[in-house]
């Protein structure tokens, strides 16, 4: 009986010891590995599991799901049999009903740089650094919804509170940065996409690992200081505050949740100071804000966007680690308004929203390649899913398409110009090269040095992860 007990102690003990990645053999060949976080400085950097080709992240998502079909996958097939049925399609119900006839994209295609890459003129400013980006063409999801769509791409589940890609990034490699957050969400001037912040959040993960949510319009709240305060008086009030914090932290040496917290406040203290200034674009240079489209006194939802974009690149300048910034915001009762939801009247919808992306995003490419952070910097094109290639019945617009659509990479790690997987003839499934956003996922973790495997947070009796117990690196993407 004693050697049963003494068998089910040490089965126990070795459970407990993998669970916290502190068996010897695991934490050398397969086990999880646990940041090591010291709860005074969460965000300090900490090392990768491998050489990391990437140092910081900027998301670029496309809110309400972006057609692939008038952007960057030219279908010849579909111009030529423009106004057909398409083939085995006559019984096909998607998301909002029945399907109409095959519908080429309003917008030509034209070879881009030396590569010839096809891309619409519906962004013909991004399409002229086709040389700069690797497309993947084959991108799959699990959920024809917006919100679930969401959350799929940004944190590797459909349901809500689990944590994003940023919150995984920062809890695993911490920042460069110790007066900003280590992770910033930049959300839509005109508000948050359909999923809101469950995009940024950090789900199970310790809270200091959500996104920070704020933008180039509107700063982070409640952060000013108040006009009957002065500048000598709030710095006087700080400084006190930080010598009792000391004082109590002595007093309760060990404990790790108040250390957690007095580093927040800190960290909040340092961001009165260091926010206003990365979010004043106005120091930018007149040539910069001209570059962006910053300047358009014409296209303000344009100016908006771009001076999100510069932020996102001033962010990374101070090394924040992972930047995730929104094109596109939901708003019920307005579609065809805010976002890429091109259902009933996808050609003036797409009009509105191709100029308000193109500018902006081809100049933080450029940006970034000229102040040499695009050698260090991942930077990603997502949506949510891709589109139909026909119209719906009874309406100017395409369905939603989680069978097939396109994402791209730029900068740190990535080959370019390169071109991954294929949808069919049609643009309607992913033939070639069959990726999920696990797999997605997977990519962009190995980029910044991270086993997308290992990379776990035991959560209600789970080892957790952003890839579930999916996923594999894409190596034919890497350079």
């Amino acid at each position: 009986m004693n050697d049963f007990r003494g068998g089910l102690s040490s089965i126990a003990l070795a459970s407990l010891l993998s669970r916290e990645g502190l068996l010897a053999e695991e934490s050398q060949q397969s086990g999880p590995i646990r940041p090591q976080i010291d709860p005074e400085q969460p965000f300090a950097p900490r090392d990768p599991h491998i050489a990391a080709q990437a140092k910081n992240v900027i998301v670029i998502f496309c809110s309400g799901a972006c057609s692939h079909l008038d952007t960057f996958d030219y279908k010849p097939e579909l111009i030529k049999r423009h106004g057909q049925p398409m083939p085995g399609a006559d019984k096909l119900v998607t998301f909002q009903g029945g399907q109409g006839n095959l519908t080429k994209s309003p917008w030509e295609f034209k070879p881009r740089g030396e590569s010839g890459k096809m891309i619409s003129d519906l962004v013909p400013q991004i399409g002229e650094l086709a040389d700069d980006l690797c497309f993947i063409h084959s991108l799959t999801s699990k959920t024809n919804t917006h919100g679930p769509g969401e959350n799929f791409m940004s944190t590797g589940q459909t349901l809500d509170g689990f944590p994003s890609m940023g919150a995984w990034a920062t809890w695993a490699l911490g920042s460069e940065s110790q007066d900003l957050p280590a992770y910033v969400a930049i959300p839509d001037p005109r508000g948050t996409p359909q999923s809101s912040v469950n995009n940024w959040g950090p789900g199970f993960l310790p809270a200091a690992f959500q996104g920070t949510d704020f933008n180039a319009s509107k700063p982070i709240r409640n952060l000013k200081r108040p006009a009957s305060v002065t500048k000598q008086s709030d710095q006087a009030t700080r400084q006190f505050l930080e010598r009792l914090n000391k004082w109590h932290l002595e007093e309760y040496a060990g404990d790790s949740e108040l250390a957690a917290r007095i580093s927040s406040y800190e960290l909040a203290a340092k961001m009165q100071l260091s926010v206003p200034e990365v979010a004043n674009i106005e120091t930018e240079s007149e040539q910069t804000l001209k570059m962006y489209g910053a300047d358009d006194t014409e296209n303000q939802l344009k100016a908006d966007f771009a001076k999100n974009c510069i932020l996102a690149r001033r962010l990374v300048e101070k090394g924040v680690r992972f930047v995730q910034l929104f094109n596109g915001a939901y708003q019920t009762g307005g579609e065809g308004v805010s976002n890429w939801d091109g259902h009933k009247a996808l050609e003036k919808q797409y009009a509105k929203h191709g100029p308000v992306l193109d500018q902006p995003v081809a100049a933080l490419l450029k940006d970034l390649k000229q102040r040499g952070l695009l050698k260090e910097t991942l930077v990603v094109w997502c949506t949510e899913f891709g589109r139909m290639p026909t119209f719906q019945q009874g309406a100017s617009g395409r369905d939603h398409n989680p069978a097939g659509f396109t994402g791209w990479m730029a900068g740190a790690g990535v080959k370019t110009p390169f071109e991954y997987g294929a949808t069919d003839e049609f643009g309607y499934k992913a033939v070639e090269n069959v990726s999920t956003v696990y797999d997605f996922h997977a990519t962009i973790l190995h980029l910044l040095g991270l086993n997308h495997e290992r990379l776990t947070y035991y959560h209600n009796g789970f080892e957790r992860r952003l890839t579930d117990v999916h996923g594999h690196v894409i190596h034919d993407v890497l350079a």
